[in-house]
């Protein structure tokens, strides 16, 4: 849940952040033009975002790379003549051709924007199916929660960022977003030098490596920055509604100002608990998220000559018991034991390892819930010591006298999974 409502405000809020400023920056201008090249730069982006994430699913056609690189460039390019444009840039063309001009910048950065960010966002639910879950699984419903709890955090974030910069003066809304246009640049260009770098297109240079390693070391400071900058327009915006320009000459249209005002305040509110959540979502619930797991101590075992003794009442609790062997070779293989259900006497033994994460492990949290310590994957207890997705590789055992008894040569057999 946590992870995927991290992963979807860290990867959508500078594109919320920048398409809302340009909202209120078309809004504020009353040009009709602009407007239309936003909305059909979005509608655009978003069908073509969807069409990449469709065909990077289904098929070996799509690579991200090499599309990221080329969509960047559009972006970077658009992004300088937009800075131009707001700035005075086709003060000397026509105003027609200057509204057909801004049109266009628009639709190309939005689309750029948008194809950049949201192929990602379209593949996450696929991921939420990994290992044979149902879509009724109660992990299914918490990484959904998540999904949307992050993309409602960052809608309502940008629409308050759009009320907000509509109500101030287009000179600060111009100056604002061309300082996050510039930070986004950066983050930008950086993206691409790494990418060339990699495939040696470019030669390695001290200086370089110097930008690319600072850049990837603080890349969340890039998001940081753009949220610094932008939350001056609600701390504006709100020193602007408490002394609202009366300019009406009747009680009606006093009360108008007053109301309008009064809404001001809760857009600047919203956003501002807005980038508060956010910030605490890739700080705080990050670390949480993040934390390393420990997982429990191996318990005794009695191994005698080839075969390894487990009382079954030590491991008839419901709980996973976890037991470790040192090979021959020296490697420690773990191996993990729980009881299925406590109506009958099936168990679930395998290696505290699967084919698809390796030996990261398992651990039991919550209410007897036993997770992939490294794709946190929450196994269905019954399908343990079958084989198939995340489960652990199974193991064979017998019962005598008591006991659940193991081969040491089925865990020597496995020692190169631990190693």
């Amino acid at each position: 849940m946590l992870k995927y409502l991290i992963l979807v405000v860290q990867n959508t809020l500078t594109l919320a952040v920048l398409l809302s400023m340009l909202a209120s920056l078309s809004r504020i201008s009353g040009e009709a033009k602009q407007k239309q090249g936003l909305r059909a730069g979005f509608i655009f982006g978003t069908a073509f975002a969807l069409l990449l994430a469709i065909l990077k699913s289904q098929t070996v056609l799509i690579n991200r790379e090499y599309w990221n690189i080329g969509i960047l460039s559009v972006a970077i390019v658009s992004e300088i003549f937009y800075c131009v444009s707001i700035w005075g840039g086709l003060g000397k063309i026509k105003p027609a051709a200057r509204g057909n001009i801004s049109r266009a910048i628009y639709f190309v950065l939005t689309a750029a924007l948008v194809v950049f960010v949201l192929p990602d966002i379209f593949l996450y639910p696929g991921q939420f199916l990994l290992a044979d879950e149902s879509l009724f699984s109660t992990d299914f419903l918490f990484k959904l929660i998540g999904y949307l709890a992050g993309l409602s955090l960052v809608f309502v974030s940008g629409a308050a960022l759009s009320n907000t910069g509509s109500a101030l003066p287009q000179k600060i809304v111009r100056g604002i977003l061309t300082i996050a246009l510039a930070v986004t640049i950066v983050s930008q260009v950086s993206t691409i030098l790494q990418f060339l770098l990699a495939r040696r297109v470019i030669p390695m240079s001290k200086g370089l490596f110097g930008f690319i390693k600072t850049t990837i070391n603080y890349s969340d400071f890039f998001l940081y920055a753009i949220m610094a900058v932008t939350a001056l327009l609600p701390v504006l915006a709100w020193l602007r509604s408490r002394h609202p320009e009366d300019n009406s000459t009747n009680p009606a249209g006093r009360r108008k100002i007053l109301a309008l005002a009064i809404r001001q305040r809760r857009w600047c509110a919203v956003l501002l608990a807005g980038y508060v959540l956010s910030i605490f979502c890739l700080t705080g619930v990050k670390a949480y998220d993040e934390r390393e797991v420990v997982l429990s101590p191996a318990e005794p075992m009695n191994i005698v000559g080839d075969e390894i003794g487990i009382p079954l009442e030590s491991v008839s609790d419901g709980h996973l018991h976890r037991f470790v062997y040192t090979a021959q070779d020296g490697v420690e293989v773990r191996f993990i034991i729980i009881k299925k259900n406590a109506n009958t006497d099936a168990y679930g033994v395998g290696l505290d390892a699967c084919d698809i994460c390796g030996p990261t492990g398992y651990y039991e949290r919550g209410n007897n819930e036993v997770v992939c310590k490294l794709c946190d994957v929450v196994m269905n207890t019954n399908t343990i010591g079958f084989k198939g997705g995340c489960n652990p590789v199974p193991l064979a055992y017998t019962m005598s006298g008591g006991n659940m008894v193991i081969q040491t040569q089925s865990l020597e057999d496995e020692s190169r999974r631990f190693a």
